[in-house]
């Protein structure tokens, strides 16, 4: 998926798979992707989760059997997502959505070797 920073994203459609734990997002005919609850939820964007150094980044382990157990639409611009470990504080802004997408293999590699390097696990425990 492409990062255009020029044009702001809007989803045409949103849907979870509760069996397969994933968010879709289709935001055009081409551009679309699926997003897990783990990955959602490691890189939530409330406080808890992102710190106010940019430089510094919070690595969240045990979540890798997390779930979602609601989504709510924040006016016209997020949703709110409220997981099965009680944390429901994050807004997912559209443009922060497609964010995730586009850097999800960074991202996402960036967070298990976070992990590694603490001694941290994404199983729980």
């Amino acid at each position: 998926m492409k990062n255009n920073r020029n044009k702001k994203k809007y989803p045409l459609e949103i849907s979870y798979s509760k069996k397969n734990k994933t968010l879709a997002i289709l935001f055009s005919k081409k551009e679309q992707c699926k997003l897990s609850a783990e990955y959602l939820r490691i890189s939530s964007p409330s406080a808890e989760v992102q710190t106010h150094n940019p430089r510094t980044r919070i690595f969240v382990p045990g979540k890798k059997y997390v779930d979602i157990s609601n989504i709510e639409k924040v006016g016209n611009y997020a949703i709110r997502i409220i997981f099965n470990d009680g944390h429901d504080t994050g807004i997912y802004t559209w443009d922060y959505l497609y964010d995730l997408c586009s850097e999800f293999k960074k991202n996402w590699e960036t967070y298990i070797n976070g992990l590694e390097k603490l001694n941290l696990s994404r199983e729980l425990g």
